[in-house]
C-alpha cells in the first residue's frame, strides 16, 4: 500500500472539465491510462472552480463551453483560476477552432503554462499526454491547425514569410525547442535559427531566446493582425 501511494505521489494531478459525461470518462481513462491521477472529473465552470480551489492540481484541463449557456464558461474558469493562481498550468479544450478564445485565453491568463488545444488532437494519444507534460513544464501550446488557419487569413506582412517559414511558425507556436522543430521538420537546427530570425525580423518582433516570450510575441503579433 504504500509503495502505491508513493508512486501516486510522482504522478500529475489534474482536474478534469468537461459537460459530456461519455468524453469525461473517456479523457479520464486516457489520463490514468498515460500516469496522470485525475483527482476531479467535473461537469461544470462552477465544480471547476471548486475542484481547483480543494485539490490545489498540477494541471487543469477544460472544455471551453460549459453549462448553464454553454458559452465560454469554461474559458473565463481558466482566466479566473489564474487570476488566483498564476502558474496553474492550464489546457483548454475546443470542439472547433475559435480564434477570439485564442486571443481571450492568452490575454487573460498570460502566456506560460497554457494550451489551446482542438479536441481531435486528443486522438493521437502519446502526442497529447506528451503536450500535457510540456505545458505542465511551462510551455505555451497552440493548436497547429489554428495557427495555419490565422496565417493563411494574413496578407502584409505574413506574406512576405517562406513557405518553409510558415511551417517553422506553426511549430513554433506548439512550443517546441529548436532541436524538436529541427527533428519535426527534417532541417537542422541551425536552419531553425536561421528560419525564425528570419521570422522575427519579417514581423518586427525582437529576438528572444526565451521559448515561452517567443511564442507569445508571434501570436501577440497575429493576434493584433486579426484585430486589424
Amino acid at each position: 500500500m504504500t509503495g502505491s501511494n508513493s508512486d501516486t505521489a510522482t504522478k500529475l494531478r489534474v482536474v478534469l472539465a468537461e459537460d459530456n459525461a461519455l468524453l469525461r470518462e473517456g479523457l479520464q481513462m486516457l489520463l490514468e491510462r498515460n500516469g496522470f491521477v485525475t483527482v476531479a472529473a467535473v461537469g461544470s465552470a462552477e465544480e471547476l472552480l471548486a475542484a481547483c480551489r480543494l485539490h490545489d492540481p498540477d494541471l487543469v484541463i477544460t472544455d471551453v463551453r460549459m453549462p448553464p449557456s454553454f458559452g465560454s464558461e469554461g474559458l473565463a474558469a481558466a482566466s479566473q483560476l489564474r487570476q488566483e493562481k498564476p502558474n496553474l498550468p492550464i489546457v483548454v479544450l475546443s470542439q472547433y477552432i475559435e480564434q477570439s478564445y485564442v486571443a481571450e485565453l492568452l490575454d487573460g491568463t498570460g502566456a506560460t503554462g497554457i494550451g489551446y488545444l482542438l479536441k481531435d488532437r486528443v486522438s493521437d494519444v502519446r502526442d497529447f499526454a506528451d503536450t500535457l507534460h510540456r505545458i505542465h513544464s511551462g510551455a505555451t501550446v497552440i493548436d497547429p491547425a489554428v495557427i495555419t488557419q490565422m496565417i493563411s487569413r494574413r496578407r502584409d506582412p505574413l506574406q512576405r514569410l517562406t513557405p518553409r517559414e510558415r511551417n517553422v511558425l506553426v511549430v513554433v507556436a506548439e512550443g517546441h525547442s529548436n532541436a524538436a522543430i529541427a527533428r519535426a521538420l527534417f532541417i537542422s537546427e541551425a536552419a531553425v535559427v536561421k528560419h525564425i530570425g528570419n521570422i522575427m525580423m519579417k514581423l518586427d518582433i525582437p529576438p528572444n531566446s526565451d521559448q515561452n516570450r517567443r511564442v507569445s510575441a508571434v501570436l501577440a503579433y497575429l493576434r493584433a493582425q486579426e484585430r486589424g
